[in-house]
């Protein structure tokens, strides 16, 4: 057999060699095979690509058509009737023109940074940026990035569907390749710059530095261009005339920070143009109910996508209620100029919702959405007490005692009750902590101490939570936030519809008197739920969205849930409809108070005056009203929620329902009230023990019966020492001290005792000693020394003669016969003669030995001082 030519037993130097060449033979042919393979690849890959597009080409819309923006139709926005028009979305679009010598440098450099900062490097598409897209894509589970070049936002605009799916973004990288294939970079950018959308009707640089800045684009300033092109991401959020200003300036400084980033212009450039004050063109347009026109804009921009906003022909019906909202504008605008001049309050803000549905029956965001801003030269989102396009109703403000009623019903929710009493009185809430003595001081302005006052400055003692609710009594609803629980309030307004709260742990007591940020609409919303036994209905702007073929693209339906028990929700309406509760603190003819029907209502008051808020309803409709400045700035003392806001609830809701029938609140039936009384009205224990009335001390079992008497012990504690906070309907705490709250609210109510001179009527401490005095030791001695036992005696001349001794002295002896008493001797010798009457005495039995069975009986009882007694008693027998 021949030998393998691989194969050699012992190899020579020259076999070495050929063996090498034989191992490069072999590698060079592994090459061939993968270039071969390779090749194979790439043909598929190219037979795969060339089908992919030659599927896709088949529908790819023309590139000639590129310069030719075709306008379909404008959407329509109505009110709920279907008939007033409040908006036509495009019903004047503007567009200029002009080529990119006429376009100021620092605009196009600033739509590069911002947009596509690798224009002039790639084919149409980045690929970087597409892997990068694909990946938060992959992450989200659903198409939310699209990596997108100027020439991509250029062909979905121009001749594509903004929907986002995988067939639309071939087409569109498809389209951007041979775009880039067929016109000049200078020529793409001419097209987008031109074409693209900036908001307010404005397509194009041109349109866009005229409408804002009414200046040509050859004229724009860096911070003007940096401005103008934060704008094309979300062109109705952004609006220079929209409800975010500081959104818009963090995304304007953006832009400039990205500008120097790539070295377009330099640090100076960038500060100055961040410092530059703008000013924005004014123009009124025909708008009706502008800022809920922009509210139901920025709906529809997120969900349909600003192509189809603009051009989808939509016919939008929302559920604004015209008359309501004319009522509105006209109250909102006359009352934040009356409060403008008494306390420097320069805004003013309401919403209407009807609670049934969930539906927005009004929204005013400001006193005029066409008005300018103020103090004279003030810069928007900085430092205007009015910015008239903000719109107050969906943005964050601090609610004061508003924030109240959610606190409350987490109480409720636990088992405590409208007529649970807290303690209103001084007292100092940072516990455990020596910089913060439980001795309050008002002057101590240490920031880690914590001890508000009520609005009034007045101190109450004992409140139930039903008064402490409807007079806004702050210190007992800082405790009843405390019982509830800040996270379980929380939960609760969340249930209720409050969208913000969400960072939790930067909340603590405060938040009962309004220490966290909510929004108007939301707080319109959650009230409703109170009027509507506990059933939210998600706040709605929509009646019903038609495409231009009159398809219905999605309609209004009722979603209701239970947010919370009814009987909860009927106990909030009930005390905030309470007139009679509130009268101590608002008067009985508050701007909360209607003669002619219950109406629920709640202020509040934030921090230094900063913000008033009334919010109240009736079953059918929640009213909000804020009354501030935007800045933030704080108003004159007297702009508290009643007086500032008050005024513009009562006339809005007065106006409303005037030809309405008059609905009453459910009252709460109140059953299944827990059986600790300290939950339902007491604020002070009973301790009943019994007492011996000669010692004082508690009675023992030698107690003489007539001798004992029951007394009743007041004990008044906080609530803490009663109730157990985390389990209110269970046992009361076996060490109320270990709850870090309790030592403060202790220390306060028995201040307030001492000082209002209660001590005395209350807190009576029960004795622990045992009767001393009646014991067998103090019993006294006794003896009947005549006659003797089973002796005869004459009945019609019975004389007894007792021997007794008493450590505490005799105070007197009593004599018997039978049970028949025949008197008392008071001083020794104890003698008594008497004659016993016939009928007294018990006829005797003769035995069979002759002998008389006794059955009369003598006895002696002796008292000592104290009452302690003792007897004897003797048969005797009586003489024939």
């Amino acid at each position: 057999m021949p030998t393998r030519k691989y194969y050699r037993p012992q190899t020579s130097l020259k076999e070495k060699t050929a063996k090498n060449k034989k191992g490069g033979y072999l590698l060079r042919k592994m090459l061939k095979w993968f270039l071969l393979i390779s090749f194979f690849f790439a043909i598929a890959a190219l037979i795969s690509g060339a089908a992919i597009f030659a599927y896709f080409a088949k529908d790819l819309p023309d590139l000639k058509k590129m310069d030719q923006r075709q306008i379909i139709e404008s959407t329509k926005i109505y009110d709920r009737s279907g008939q007033i028009l409040l908006y036509d979305v495009h019903g004047e679009e503007k567009r200029t023109v002009v080529p990119l010598e006429d376009i100021s440098d620092t605009l196009i450099k600033a739509m590069l940074a911002i947009e596509d900062a690798g224009f002039y490097e790639h084919s149409g598409f980045d690929v970087k940026a597409l892997i990068r897209a694909g990946l938060a894509n992959f992450r989200g589970g659903k198409i939310v990035q699209g990596g997108s070049t100027i020439t991509q936002q250029l062909i979905k605009n121009s001749l594509l569907t903004s929907e986002r799916t995988l067939t639309r973004k071939i087409k569109e990288l498809i389209l951007s390749f041979e775009m880039e294939r067929r016109y000049s970079k200078e020529e793409i950018l001419s097209f987008y710059l031109n074409q693209i959308p900036f908001g307010s009707n404005a397509y194009g640089v041109e349109a866009a530095a005229l409408t804002f800045f009414n200046k040509h684009a050859k004229n724009l300033t860096l911070a003007e261009s940096s401005l103008l092109a934060a704008l094309p991401k979300a062109p109705t959020y952004y609006s220079p005339y929209g409800s975010h200003p500081e959104a818009l300036k963090t995304r304007h400084e953006y832009v400039l920070d990205r500008m120097k980033e790539l070295g377009l212009i330099t640090s100076e450039e960038a500060e100055n143009a961040k410092k530059e004050t703008l000013q924005f063109k004014s123009e009124k347009t025909a708008i009706n109910a502008p800022h809920f026109v922009m509210y139901i804009r920025e709906y529809l921009e997120e969900k349909y996508g600003d192509k189809y906003l603009q051009e989808g022909g939509l016919k939008v019906v929302t559920t604004l209620d015209w008359n309501l909202q004319l009522a509105a504008e006209k109250i909102i605008e006359e009352g934040a100029l009356q409060n403008e001049k008494k306390y420097k309050a320069s805004n003013a803000a309401l919403t209407a919702i009807d609670p049934k549905t969930g539906q927005v029956l009004a929204m005013v965001g400001s006193r005029d959405y066409f008005g300018e801003p103020s103090p004279k030269n003030c810069v928007p989102g900085k430092n205007c007490r009015f910015e008239p396009n903000v719109n107050v109703t969906i943005r964050e403000r601090q609610p004061g005692s508003a924030f109240k009623p959610f606190a409350y019903a987490a109480a409720f929710k636990k088992g405590f009750t409208a007529g649970t009493v807290i303690f209103d009185v001084p007292i100092e809430f940072s516990a455990q902590n020596q910089n913060c003595p439980p001795e309050v001081d008002f002057s101590n302005e240490d920031r880690q101490c914590y001890h508000p006052q009520n609005y009034d400055g007045k101190f109450r003692g004992p409140v139930t939570l039903r008064q402490s609710l409807a007079q806004s009594l702050n210190i007992p609803s800082v405790k009843t936030l405390y019982l509830a629980g800040v996270p379980e309030t929380i939960n609760t307004a969340q249930d209720l519809g409050i969208t913000t709260l969400k960072n939790r742990a930067q909340y603590g007591l405060a938040l009962a008197l309004g220490g966290g940020a909510v929004k108007l609409l939301d707080m319109t919303a959650a009230y409703g739920v109170f009027g509507n036994e506990g059933v939210k209905n998600r706040a709605t702007s929509v009646l019903r969205i038609e495409d231009s073929k009159g398809n219905i693209l999605e309609q209004y339906q009722k979603s209701e849930v239970k947010a919370l028990e009814p009987e909860i929700a009927k106990q909030i309406a009930d005390i905030l409809s309470d007139n009679e509760a509130r009268t101590p603190m608002f008067g009985a003819d508050s701007p909360l108070h209607f003669a002619d029907r219950p109406v629920a209502a709640k202020t509040g008051t934030s921090q230094d005056y900063r913000d008033a808020w009334v919010v109240g309803f009736t079953p059918s409709l929640s009213v909000g009203v804020w009354v501030g400045n935007n800045n933030n700035e704080p108003m004159e003392k007297g702009g508290a929620g009643i007086m500032a806001a008050g005024p513009l609830w009562h006339k809005f809701m007065a106006e409303v329902l005037k030809n309405k029938p008059v609905e009453s609140f459910i009252k709460p039936e109140n059953k299944n009230q827990p059986s600790n009384p300290l939950l339902n009205g007491q604020f002070a224990s009973e301790i009943k023990v019994k007492i011996d009335k000669i010692s004082g001390k508690l009675a023992t079992e030698f107690t003489p019966t007539e001798l004992v008497q029951e007394k009743a012990y007041k004990q008044v504690h906080s609530i803490l020492y009663f109730v157990d906070k985390n389990n209110p309907l269970g046992p009361p705490p076996q060490d109320p001290n270990q709850d870090p709250q309790f030592a403060n609210w202790e220390f306060a109510v028995q201040k307030w005792l001492k000082e209002s001179g209660q001590v005395d009527l209350f807190n009576q401490t029960p004795t622990t000693e045992t009767d001393d005095v009646h014991i067998p030791a103090n019993q006294p001695l006794i003896k009947i020394a005549s006659p003797l036992a089973n002796e005869a005696v004459n009945p019609q001349n019975l004389t007894i003669r007792v021997e007794v001794f008493a450590p505490l002295g005799i105070k007197h002896v009593d004599f018997f016969f039978n049970d028949l008493f025949l008197g008392s001797d008071f001083v020794p010798p104890y003698i008594l003669t008497d004659t016993v009457p016939k009928n007294q005495i018990v006829p005797e039995q003769l035995l069979f030995d002759g002998q008389t069975l006794a059955t009369n009986y003598i006895t002696a009882r002796a008292y000592d001082a104290a009452d302690n007694k003792s007897e004897m008693r003797i048969p005797v027998i009586i003489k024939p």
